[in-house]
């Protein structure tokens, strides 16, 4: 068991970065698995979601964390708290950045309060298919004046180029010791969460750019059923404005019947089983702004 102990390496990594850059896109890429929503809208993900991915000599517990930005309701201001606090659990940090002619101010702000940890930060160049490849030389160099990273790799979420590599070269920095988690452990997070957050993505699918900033999910009754019957799941969609809740159920209906038909084919493939899906739609105003909501909500502890 000791000499096992020795050559194995487990240890947290947490994914930094702006809005919209690919965070939960690499990580979903990385586990093989649909740990976190994605969309093209920025500010997605807004909890510290993690996931375990478990090799023959190694297990890398990936934290993803909504996009650094500066805080303008208490809701983004818990969101960079569940974004910090994972950074101070992680054993190793990787900075996400896009492929560009030059580095953004922000990537190199966030960089500066990663630096600050005093834990091994890589950078994560995402989207080099989008950048010729005499431009990444320069990209890099200039990070490199800026801090002495662990490792540089050019990636593509998307495409899964040079993924498997990243995880090649994250697992010597981690510690060495034994499995942190059951070797088939995917998450922490139970069922129910993955369905609010299945519902959401529909919404931040399927309307426009204020209303699912607006938007929570809250699931008020989850019941698997028996053999042969359908789980029972029961879920409330939480707006600010009398408005907001008109256009999330739209014209006789027909928006929330969307959603909930959308919702409850993905829901079914997750849990491999039916399911009967009620939705109903909740005005609560300024929640946003309200910590008690948020943390009826699930947003804070």
């Amino acid at each position: 068991m000791e000499h096992k102990a020795q050559r194995f390496r487990a240890g947290y990594v947490a994914v930094a970065g702006q809005p919209n850059v690919g965070k939960s896109t690499l990580i979903n890429r990385l586990l093989q698995f649909k740990l976190s929503i994605t969309t093209p809208k920025p500010q997605t993900t807004r909890h510290r979601i993690m996931g375990v991915l478990s090799g023959d000599d190694y297990q890398i517990i990936f934290l993803d964390t909504p996009g650094l930005i500066t805080p303008a309701y208490r809701l983004q201001e818990v969101m960079m708290q569940a974004a910090q606090r994972a950074f101070g659990e992680a054993d190793v940090l990787l900075l996400l950045v896009e492929a560009s002619a030059k580095p953004a101010s922000r990537d190199l702000e966030i960089l500066d309060f990663l630096v600050a940890t005093r834990k091994p930060v890589f950078l994560v160049i995402n989207k080099m298919d989008l950048i010729a490849r005499p431009q990444l030389l320069p990209l890099i160099q200039a990070y490199q004046a800026r801090h002495t990273f662990a490792e540089i790799i050019p990636i593509s979420a998307l495409h899964g180029d040079n993924c498997a590599l990243l995880i090649e070269t994250l697992v010597p920095h981690l510690p060495a010791g034994m499995p942190l988690y059951d070797a088939d452990a995917v998450t922490d997070h139970p069922e129910r969460f993955f369905v609010s957050e299945i519902i959401r993505e529909k919404i931040f699918s399927l309307y426009g750019d204020e209303i699912p900033y607006s938007t929570a999910v809250v699931i008020d009754e989850f019941r698997e059923a028996a053999a042969g019957r359908k789980d029972v799941i029961k879920a409330r969609i939480v707006v600010e404005r009398t408005s907001q809740k008109g256009i999330i159920i739209g014209k006789s209906g027909a928006m929330l019947r969307r959603v909930g038909i959308e919702s409850r084919r993905e829901i079914e493939a997750l849990l491999g089983r039916p399911v009967y899906l009620e939705l109903w739609v909740a005005v609560r105003e300024k929640w946003r702004k309200n910590d008690t909501f948020l943390r009826e909500f699930g947003y804070q502890g």
